[in-house]
């Protein structure tokens, strides 16, 4: 598919808040060890648009298993780069085990969005690809998503500028700006907001990550830069943000306290 060459099954991810006056000298740096993805090349500030759709318990349960700093721990997303028809929109389960990231994703149609949402497996002739990896995927999301009694809560949007090592991919390192949440309770793929709100506001999500053996020249960018290790939580950030009695209850509530914070 398309964006499927941006997944790495599993790796390790470094995560970093910077100011936004470092990030032309750490690119630079970057930039001797790696080349930009083929999706940030001729791009405004080389960075791409994603959006992603969180799936949660009523209660929240992934996001408390991030908040309490679980090992063994997953999320639910809904992952796609424009609200094009064709477009493909990937179901993502991304876990944790210990230190490690894996992730497992499958392209579907956006136009049977709503049928996985609601638990139901398509059949095989409907999915943008009849790779066996990609409908165990698929399967193993419904069936979490099924656990969890999971459905939408949170839309994010947000440019990614990514580098990457030629060739094999195995090490990324990506730059997140203008991140962007808000209670989403639909079941659609949308790409439009209505009152978002925007998270870690003063600083840029830097992102390392690798797979097999720490690249040593990681260690010279973070002395050089002086980067301190930080939580930079993209979902459960947004919730804490908001307030999680807003991604329990339905839209109406959230509409009316966005109206009031913009009075």
């Amino acid at each position: 598919m398309a964006q499927d060459h941006r997944l790495q099954p599993q790796r390790f991810e470094l995560k970093y808040l910077i100011k936004n006056r470092i990030v032309t000298p750490l690119r630079d740096f970057v930039s001797a060890y790696l080349e930009l993805d083929d999706f940030s090349v001729g791009k405004p500030n080389n960075s791409y648009e994603i959006h992603s759709v969180y799936l949660d318990s009523f209660g929240l349960d992934t996001h408390h298993a991030t908040v309490n700093g679980d090992k063994n721990r997953y999320k639910l997303r809904l992952r796609y780069y424009d609200g094009a028809a064709g477009s493909p929109v990937f179901c993502e389960i991304k876990q944790r085990i210990d230190n490690s990231i894996l992730k497992k994703r499958a392209p579907v149609p956006r136009d049977i969005v709503p049928m996985v949402i609601a638990g139901q497996l398509p059949p095989p002739e409907q999915l943008l690809s009849r790779e066996p990896r990609h409908y165990a995927a698929l399967q193993r999301f419904i069936e979490l998503s099924q656990r969890l009694n999971a459905q939408p809560r949170l839309h994010n949007h947000y440019l990614r500028e990514a580098w990457v090592s030629p060739h094999d991919n195995s090490i990324r390192v990506t730059l997140d700006r203008n991140i962007e949440v808000e209670p989403y309770f639909g079941n659609l793929a949308i790409t439009t907001m209505t009152n978002p709100v925007r998270i870690y506001r003063e600083f840029v999500v830097l992102e390392l990550k690798f797979t097999g053996r720490y690249p040593n020249w990681f260690n010279t960018l973070v002395s050089r830069f002086n980067l301190m290790r930080g939580a930079a939580m993209k979902y459960s950030g947004g919730v804490s943000s908001i307030g999680e009695q807003f991604f329990q209850r339905h839209e109406p509530e959230w509409e009316m306290q966005a109206a009031f914070r913009m009075n």
